[in-house]
């Protein structure tokens, strides 16, 4: 392999690689780590795998980008392993890797999902979140280019699209007009419509326009399933995270929704540990997956980001940061499981993906037989849940 580039972090950064391997398809000897920052663990993961690259490719041209190469630039360049860094925001500009034959950014051939990154960046300023130093402002991209991507994409047989951003809610703020996300959902489906399907990224509930809404509780093509940058149970915690939403907003978002359509399936990105929170906090954080009923949790261990004012607050001893970690991720799992079990003989349409597994329309993983080739759509009724899927 002449080029190879390893993603870590948020779908973002996976839309960005796929662009990276096909603009950087010539270069000679080539190894990119396109790292992510958002907790302290993704900082050693991502030093972790510059180190493993340099052992597998000991002699390849080894380059760093993403949020870490931002937020932990000087420790990232001091690594005897690394030759070099491209800053984040320039990092789909082909003068930027000194790489002459790099070629313009390109849609790559993925047949399955396709990940188009609409948005970049971000306004706000979470106090537990170090993302705004490595990515900058809140950008997006305008509708007719969305559609170009989304056309090359359908044109290759891609089945499913997948929108994605930094903070996707906040698309189209700097655009003429101000549009909000759902005319860009709703331009898309008008546009195309044979695309079979249309999911969303992460989506702060807060921004969730009136026409999104509709979409995500009416309309078949886009997937029952939506994923929430929750982060915490507890009014008081998300205050001092600087989040604009409460626990009863949440609550009552998700009530809408389900009501108008029940299959609908509810992930949440959620942090535990924050500082100043105590086990009664802690409990309303464990409550509220199940009040929600999160079937698809991410669950974030709070460690301290550089320059962030979280950093600053009294911090949670770490062994009681992994022990509601631990109890946390038990109640998703939990909540997960019996979601699951309601979904055991009732007929899925699920999205074949290459290691022979798929997703259904609800991000239900299901366990496929070899002779279904990726990229297709079957439906199939699973008998029973092994290791955590269908099957």
């Amino acid at each position: 392999m002449t080029v190879e580039v390893v993603s870590l972090g948020c779908r973002l950064n996976l839309s960005e690689s796929e662009s990276l391997r096909t603009m950087l398809s010539g270069a000679d000897d080539l190894v990119v780590i396109n790292s992510c920052a958002v907790t302290a663990e993704a900082v050693r993961q991502t030093r972790q795998a510059i180190r493993r690259a340099r052992r597998q490719r000991p002699d390849a041209r080894l380059l760093v980008t993403g949020c870490a190469a931002e937020v932990e630039r000087e420790a990232l360049a001091a690594m005897p392993e690394v030759d070099g860094l491209v800053a984040n925001p320039t990092k789909l500009d082909p003068r930027a890797w000194n790489v002459p034959t790099a070629q313009a950014p390109a849609i790559s051939a993925a047949y399955t999902r396709a990940y188009v990154a609409v948005q970049n960046g971000c306004d706000h300023a979470c106090t537990f979140c170090v993302i705004p130093q490595g990515r900058g402002p809140s950008r997006s991209l305008p509708v007719a280019a969305v559609l170009r991507q989304i056309e090359t994409h359908l044109a290759r047989g891609t089945a499913e699209i997948v929108l994605t951003g930094v903070d996707l809610t906040s698309w189209g703020h700097d655009l003429p007009g101000q549009p909000r996300l759902g005319a860009l959902a709703s331009a898309i489906l008008d546009a195309f419509p044979v695309l079979p399907r249309l999911r969303l990224s992460s989506l702060d509930g807060i921004e969730i326009d009136t026409d999104l809404l509709d979409l995500l509780a009416g309309e078949a093509r886009v997937m029952p399933h939506v994923h929430l940058s929750l982060q915490h149970g507890h009014d008081l915690i998300l205050k001092r995270m600087k989040r604009r939403h409460s626990r009863a907003d949440a609550l009552s978002l998700v009530a809408a929704l389900k009501a108008r359509r029940p299959d609908i399936a509810v992930g949440a990105d959620l942090i535990t540990g924050f500082p100043t929170e105590d086990e009664a906090m802690h409990a309303a954080n464990l409550s509220i997956v199940r009040e929600l009923g999160v079937v698809h949790g991410h669950v974030f261990p709070y460690s301290p980001r550089p320059g962030t004012p979280a950093a600053r607050m009294p911090q949670q001893p770490p062994p009681t940061i992994r022990r509601r970690a631990a109890e946390l991720r038990a109640v998703v799992a939990e909540v997960r499981t019996d979601w699951l079990e309601t979904l055991v003989g009732k007929p899925l349409c699920v999205l074949a993906e290459r290691d022979g597994t798929g997703h259904a329309e609800n991000f239900a993983r299901v366990r496929l037989g070899p002779e279904v080739q990726p990229g297709t759509v079957v439906t199939m009724i699973p008998s029973a849940i092994a290791e955590g899927m269908l099957a």
